[in-house]
């Protein structure tokens, strides 16, 4: 994700310095798009006056920001970063905490629409954090994104992604099931799609993922692990605020039953292969 997202900003004419775990990655793309390799994030991070971050989990970002070389030891007064990954809204607020009091701005702003999204620059990003600081960056964000919107204070995005993922949770298990029935019941699964995707039913889940599924693909696409992953932060956030997720809550657990067959890299379509 990050890969891409970055090369639209060098493509939009910024300045842009690269770090990644893997230095292998950012040799790569220095190679493909110019711009400077940094060995760590405090050297990613130092005169920069916007910090993008999309790594995977709490801990990755703590790593990257707070940790040994970590980004937020460099920033200078008045930059923003801004954290792509899909974390907790708690690490957010955390963070967020820390830059305010350093002098700093920070805007958690998880994305959606997949590798492809990043790739053609049409992600959707979910932001939380102050006004201002918001302001500051919208429009670069805009160099990788096709929607960009404020939803609220702090956390506010990490939130928003969770609906996301909510939503998509209930969708895919639902479009799973109404895969399974055409075959069961003989139809042409794909004519099914061609035709039910026009109506109510449509959704961008059955457009991109209706006929791999019926083909069984799954190698590819959002991971089963990371979705497990993400579907954990909901039912977390859950218990803390008292909305009721049954749904999500079963999907889960078949989610669970994906990697026990081995599916934990599988595309989250995969909840198909499951009723198999």
């Amino acid at each position: 994700m990050g890969y891409h997202m970055a090369g639209h900003l060098a493509a939009k004419g910024h300045e842009v310095t690269v770090y990644n775990r893997t230095a292998a990655k950012a040799q790569k793309w220095v190679a493909e798009h110019g711009g400077t390799v940094a060995v760590t994030p405090f050297e990613a991070a130092s005169g920069a006056d916007i910090v993008f971050a999309c790594v995977g989990n709490d801990n990755d970002l703590r790593a990257v920001t707070i940790g040994d070389d970590g980004a937020f030891t460099a920033m200078k007064a008045g930059a923003v970063f801004v954290d792509h990954t899909t974390a907790s809204a708690d690490v957010a607020r955390e963070l967020n905490a820390l830059a305010d009091n350093a002098g700093f701005g920070f805007v958690d702003a998880p994305v959606s629409g997949g590798e492809a999204g990043a790739v053609n620059g049409a992600l959707t990003v979910m932001c939380g954090g102050d006004e201002d600081t918001y302001a500051k960056v919208e429009e670069t964000i805009l160099c990788f994104a096709k929607a960009c919107r404020l939803m609220g204070g702090s956390g506010a995005g990490q939130l928003t992604k969770m609906v996301n993922q909510i939503c998509i949770a209930g969708l895919v298990q639902g479009l799973s099931e109404g895969m399974h029935f055409a075959q069961k019941a003989g139809l042409d699964g794909k004519a099914v799609v061609d035709v039910i995707s026009k109506g109510a039913a449509g959704s961008w889940q059955m457009e991109n993922r209706g006929y791999t599924m019926l083909d069984d693909e799954f190698e590819f696409g959002f991971a089963v692990d990371w979705m497990r992953k993400d579907l954990g932060m909901c039912l977390a956030e859950a218990n803390s605020n008292g909305a009721s997720l049954p749904v999500t809550a079963l999907v889960d657990q078949f989610y669970h039953d994906v990697q026990k067959l081995g599916g934990g890299r599988w595309d989250t379509s995969s909840l198909m292969r499951r009723l198999k």
